[in-house]
């Protein structure tokens, strides 16, 4: 081989050791009990079971840049405090659906067993409750993480 080439291929290696070091990506972030975990997909959704009504909730969020937007959700009746600001999709399963399109710059949970907060993606469920103490506070954002960090972080 010749030096030319070992030359180029080293600062390739360089090159992107440089950038692992320095790069940082946008990534969702849940922070509680003094623990980070990563959503490492653009769509996931937080279910939990309604205080009052009894029934499931959902909310579909998604990670667009360094913002999160809540796209849609799901819930089984009207009352006081629910969405009003959404249009409403048909839906087979008994729940009204609604599309919503309200940018969030942090979500905040108060996690129970209870109403069994959840949060699912394409990999499959996480039961926060079981995470966590009874009550405990999640706060999610969308922070700019190393690239190590986000590579070696617990992820959900």
């Amino acid at each position: 081989m010749s030096s030319k080439w070992m030359k180029w291929g080293a600062c390739f290696i360089v090159l992107h050791f440089i950038l692992f070091i320095f790069l940082k990506v946008p990534v969702v972030q849940l922070n509680f009990d003094q623990e980070i975990y990563y959503v490492k997909e653009d769509i996931f959704q937080i279910k939990w079971i309604h205080s009052v009504e009894k029934e499931e909730w959902m909310e579909v969020y998604e990670r667009k840049g360094r913002s999160i937007v809540l796209t849609e959700t799901y819930f089984k009746t009207f009352g006081a405090g629910m969405p009003s600001d959404g249009k409403i999709v048909d839906s087979d399963a008994g729940y009204v659906h609604m599309k919503i399109d309200r940018l969030m710059k942090e979500i905040n949970l108060v996690v129970s067993k209870n109403v069994q907060t959840t949060i699912e993606t394409k990999s499959g469920e996480t039961h926060l409750y079981e995470l966590t103490e009874d009550q405990s506070n999640v706060h999610i954002s969308v922070q700019s993480v190393h690239l190590w960090d986000y590579m070696g972080g617990k992820s959900l």
